[in-house]
């Protein structure tokens, strides 16, 4: 098959007009003009027309489990009476209620042009029910603050569960509701299980207080729910867990807004580096301090954006985060924004040699979306787009229809 459109932007070289994708199976095996490519390649040609054709997007940090959670919790100056809400909501909720909840976000998520996923769930024995739409990352999310002697049983029944997938995580969920034992476990089960490792990290201040002297709203919370605060020693949240995990190229590290200097020293020093997470939006809804883009990125961090849960967002929309990005950090160029969503989350989720790009051999992962004004850049104008993808192409087969 040949997909000829107005553009391509390949994210791998300049633009391409008049452009087109022939593949085979799933696979990309050429990409150029429209007349190079039908010169070199036989069979169909499907002409979208005046389209851009652009690499399926990838969200590096998604809560699935609370699609159905949509608006129902109102905005707190506290990210603690946030989670007490969260809670409330989520003790009403079955494993019905889940099963549907996620299998809503994922045509959700599908309808807004993205074609593979960072899903964090905390209930890992639902996916062996679930059939992703996307190519998933599924992370097993995993808390012991109540009962921290259960560590090893916690990490050794996600790794069951995530045995029936092909694209496997492990998610400490923090370090206020998990423990060294947990973190460290999970550091040396993934490893050995090819999983890959994510946790949310210093997101809040309320986090950093209740590190830094042990009380705060957060602090006093979890204290009320048994968490032991002997464990605490006046070490920041980004201290803790690099002491205690091998945090390289296999760990996400999602939030990353309170880093103290020592935290940026300590981040300086890592020789293979974790992946970065922002979650523009869901950042911007809390009112959580500035993120460090400029000062992570000076190290040598790759950042992704994720679009976090509906609890704290109003859609699964990428191309919205990437307008918050954009309006948050204006120097940034449209192109290196698109990059966060495709290229740098590609290789977050350890699909850099197959997703992420136009390119031969490469996963005919793809999305179209109209091409309404010549006179941009199709850079800012792909991240000027506000609705459902027009076309949507997955590993090689149309996905028709993606807005069910």
């Amino acid at each position: 098959m040949i997909v000829r459109a107005r553009t391509i932007v390949t994210m791998n070289g300049a633009p391409i007009v008049d452009g087109a994708v022939a593949m085979t199976d799933a696979r990309i095996v050429d990409v150029g003009t429209f007349d190079e490519v039908r010169a070199r390649n036989p069979g169909e040609v499907v002409d979208l027309g005046e389209q851009i054709l652009l690499p399926g997007l990838i969200n590096a940090h998604c809560h699935l489990d609370y699609t159905s959670l949509r608006g129902k919790i109102a905005r707190s100056r506290s990210f603690t009476d946030w989670i007490r809400a969260i809670n409330d909501e989520k003790a009403a909720l079955s494993n019905e209620d889940y099963f549907a909840s996620i299998n809503a976000g994922f045509i959700e998520a599908k309808r807004f042009g993205t074609t593979a996923i960072a899903n964090l769930t905390a209930f890992p024995e639902l996916i062996a029910e679930l059939k992703a739409p996307i190519r998933t990352r599924w992370f097993a999310e995993m808390i012991d603050v109540r009962q921290p002697e259960r560590a090893t049983e916690i990490v050794d029944r996600a790794v069951d569960s995530l045995r029936t997938v092909e694209y496997g995580g492990l998610a400490p969920h923090a370090p206020y509701t998990a423990s060294a034992n947990l973190y460290r476990y999970a550091d040396e089960v993934a490893r050995e299980e090819n999983f890959l490792l994510t946790t949310h990290l210093a997101e809040s201040s309320e986090e950093m207080q209740m590190f830094l002297d042990g009380g705060g709203a957060l602090g006093n919370f979890l204290t009320g729910i048994g968490r032991d605060m002997l464990d605490l020693n006046g070490a920041t949240p980004t201290e803790r867990i690099l002491s205690y995990c091998n945090c390289d190229e296999h760990w996400l590290l999602v939030h990353l807004n309170e880093l103290k200097t020592s935290d940026f020293d300590l981040l300086a020093g890592l020789k293979d580096k974790p992946h970065v997470v922002h979650c523009p939006r869901s950042h911007k809804y809390f009112g959580h301090s500035r993120f460090p883009f400029k000062e992570l990125r000076e190290l040598g961090f790759s950042i992704s954006l994720g679009t976090d849960s509906l609890a704290s967002n109003s859609d699964l929309s990428l191309f919205a985060e990437m307008r918050a990005m954009k309006e948050s950090e204006p120097a940034l160029s449209a192109e290196e924004v698109l990059g966060m969503v495709t290229i740098n989350s590609a290789h977050a989720l350890g699909f850099a040699d197959k997703l992420g790009q136009i390119r031969p051999d490469f996963v005919a992962d793809l999305i179209a979306i109209p091409h309404n004004d010549l006179s941009k850049d199709f850079f800012s104008e792909i991240v000027a787009f506000e609705k459902p993808v027009s076309w949507m192409m997955i590993e090689g087969e149309v996905a028709s229809p993606i807005t069910d």
